[in-house]
């Protein structure tokens, strides 16, 4: 099989095995009698964020860091620049200045800690202990705060980010089996998507970190896409702002901190150099953007995607 060929099988697989994984879950806990809000706050963040995780450990346990690190990095600039860009043009997102000033900040100190830590240059399994531990600090207080005030727009977000992945009642042992086979399918994939994106750089004369920041971190974000959209053509564009914040919370602070729990690595020198820097940029933008009438225009979509095709010349050419 081709290195393109393993790529476009491993992405399909990624983005098949990553919805069936959430919809068995988020369907099982249903049955358990958990409630929306709480599924769309961790079920549905850590299951858009499969496809990422996987590969990111899948890249770091065959030795490539850089594909691991790169996902991260790349799939969050792309969060923003790309998937929230698009979101805009499509029509501008009212930003709930409630929400955004809790999970907006949280954003910002991740990105500082993501930061710390490629700045560190050799991340271990503390740092990766810190980060999760993060993670976990910021899944409690969020629901402390929701169920303790309810009916407020941000609880509102996150139970339509439930009832989006929600379908028809399932039988709890079908349930299981879809995420079960989801998990599988996703493994699978990410396995194909490693394999074939370093035959590429290979090829290429592309550094991995690069393929890590490019075709993996964009493969990847994929659902997160896909769902924006959906959101924003259904009028729901503060449920587009809260699946981008809470996915790049999710990869900094849970996939970053697993994968290097499991496998510690170098980060490479043009992550250090470059595109961390431009995640900070990236993440700055988004909240003096957000901020602005609180709402995320037309105009600065625009100006998201003409970046992000300018971040992308930059590490092409």
């Amino acid at each position: 099989m081709s290195a393109t060929l393993l790529v476009f099988v491993g992405l399909f697989g990624l983005i098949v095995g990553g919805e069936l994984l959430v919809r068995g879950a988020v369907s099982s806990a249903k049955s358990f009698g958990i409630s929306p809000m709480v599924i769309g706050i961790t079920l549905v963040g850590f299951g858009t964020s499969s496809p990422e995780l996987v590969t990111s450990l899948q890249a770091a346990l065959s030795g490539s860091s850089g594909i691991a690190v790169g996902n991260v990095v790349g799939s969050n600039i792309g969060n923003v620049l790309l998937i929230l860009g698009i979101a805009a043009l499509i029509a501008p997102i009212a930003v709930d200045p409630k929400a955004f000033r809790r999970d907006g900040t949280v954003v910002v100190l991740a990105t500082l800690l993501c930061l710390g830590a490629v700045l560190w240059g050799e991340v271990g399994r503390l740092i990766g202990a810190a980060l999760v531990l993060a993670l976990a600090a910021y899944l409690g207080f969020t629901l402390w705060t929701e169920k303790h005030s309810g009916g407020t727009p941000a609880a509102a977000v996150y139970e339509s980010e439930a009832e989006t992945v929600l379908g028809p009642e399932t039988p709890l042992a079908v349930s299981l089996i879809l995420a079960l086979a989801g998990l599988v399918i996703t493994i699978i994939g990410a396995r194909f998507l490693v394999s074939g994106a370093v035959t590429i750089a290979q090829a290429a004369g592309l550094s991995e970190a690069v393929i890590g920041l490019t075709i993996v971190a964009i493969g990847t974000s994929m659902p997160e896409l896909v769902t924006s959209i959906i959101a924003v053509r259904k009028g729901e564009g503060s449920v587009a702002l809260g699946n981008v914040l809470g996915s790049n919370i999710f990869n900094i602070l849970g996939i970053l901190g697993i994968t290097v729990l499991v496998q510690p690595m170098q980060i490479p020198n043009e992550i250090i150099r470059l595109d961390i820097w431009v995640l900070c940029a990236t993440t700055v933008l988004l909240v003096v953007f957000a901020r602005s009438d609180w709402t995320i225009s037309r105009r600065e979509g625009g100006l998201f995607v003409l970046a992000y095709a300018t971040y992308l010349a930059v590490l092409l050419i």
